[in-house]
């Protein structure tokens, strides 16, 4: 990727976020101006990992742009890093708040499971690959909105993440069955008499709406234990959490019958917009509230 022409950084970083994850761009919005640039980075870097799936041919194409991240973050990727702006604007994000560069890592080395069909193995494990690419990201985010660590924030962001990435897993489960990727823990599925293969069938069963009820469950616990650790936490960092406040109207909707492997019912963008906006008056009330 080559730096575009009369565009920032940061500017190439806000434009890729707000195509296309635009519930963090949405969020990254509530932010003071002067960190924005560094929220845009993160996410930007996010889009780009959490994509490789889909640019490329084979597994071993996928390791390749994976390494070539691990080598950025290192400083030891070949040619010019900074003429990537996704890259430049999160070295100086790196740099200018001091962010761990071990989370982004483990991130990356959690992103190898999506170039594969291997099934998550289990419910604990589906957990520990959403702390380490969704809850690291809204961690990392508190550190550019507050630098001073907390373990309010930080138990906040674990539990946060965990529902947030979830209730995104359960959104796109239709958009994985058809490529043969599956998310959903193997052990949930044997212990409801299914295998990996029919998560990805195509074919709806009873077994299978109960495991994906299953898997909401576990998102809306998640859920309230997020919303529980936010109070007390400082102000100044809720959007990172904005989106959060998505997750029990996604969750709500999934109840709907529907066929998971056709289609899930979501939000309209101006709902979703409108939520966002709601809920930052809603967290800031549970922060002031311990």
């Amino acid at each position: 990727m080559s730096r575009p022409s009369l565009t920032t950084d940061t500017e190439y970083c806000a434009a890729l976020v707000r195509d296309l994850d635009r519930d963090r761009y949405v969020a990254d919005l509530f932010a003071p101006a002067e960190r924005r640039g560094a929220l845009f980075a993160l996410h930007a870097f996010n889009v780009e990992v959490s994509r490789v799936r889909e640019a490329i041919t084979t597994p071993l194409a996928g390791e390749v742009r994976l390494h070539w991240w691990r080598e950025a973050l290192a400083g030891g990727a070949r040619g010019d890093v900074r003429a990537n702006p996704v890259a430049a604007a999160l070295l100086e994000a790196i740099e200018t708040h001091r962010l761990p560069r071990a989370s982004l890592e483990a991130l990356l080395e959690a992103r190898q499971f999506d170039l594969y069909d291997d099934p998550m193995p289990t419910v604990n494990d589906l957990e520990g690959y959403a702390g380490e690419t969704s809850s690291a990201l809204i961690r990392l985010a508190t550190l550019v909105l507050a630098p001073q660590e907390g373990a309010g924030s930080a138990e906040a962001a674990g539990h946060a993440g965990v529902a947030y990435a979830v209730t995104g897993l359960l959104r796109a489960f239709p958009v994985h069955a058809r490529r043969g990727q599956c998310y959903v823990p193997l052990d949930l599925l044997n212990a409801h008499g299914l295998t990996r293969e029919d998560a990805v069938s195509g074919h709806a069963s009873p077994a299978l709406t109960e495991v994906l009820a299953t898997l909401r469950a576990l998102a809306r616990r998640h859920y309230g234990a997020a919303m529980t650790a936010l109070a007390g936490v400082d102000p100044a960092e809720l959007p990172a959490f904005l989106p959060l406040i998505l997750v029990p109207g996604d969750l709500d909707r999934m109840e709907r019958p529907h066929d998971p492997f056709a289609v899930v019912p979501v939000a309209p963008a101006l709902s979703r917009l409108w939520r966002l906006w709601r809920g930052a008056g809603m967290l800031r009330r549970v922060a002031r509230a311990a």
